[in-house]
């Protein structure tokens, strides 16, 4: 959990400095956002973190700036492990 709380406010942080804007700017904010609740909650969903990594890494995958914070969160995301069959 430590993981994930420290990768989505980095990349939060980053997000918020990086001077240019985006069309998907806003999608990816309140995917962080999500995320950020999901981390703060105790209990996050894996379907939904891997949902949430899915729009933002879509959202900001372009802006090269901000892929090394695209992949803390993917790795942090990871350590939840694969999800369970139906």
């Amino acid at each position: 959990m430590t993981e994930l709380r420290s990768a989505v406010s980095r990349l939060r942080r980053e997000l918020a400095a990086h001077p240019a804007e985006f069309a998907d700017r806003a999608i990816a904010e309140e995917e962080l956002a999500a995320l950020h609740a999901m981390a703060e909650s105790g209990t996050p969903e894996l379907l939904h973190l891997r949902r949430s990594l899915l729009l933002v890494a879509g959202a900001i995958g372009s802006v090269s700036a901000l892929n090394p914070g695209v992949r803390r969160l993917r790795e942090a995301i990871a350590l939840f492990g694969e999800p369970r069959p139906n």
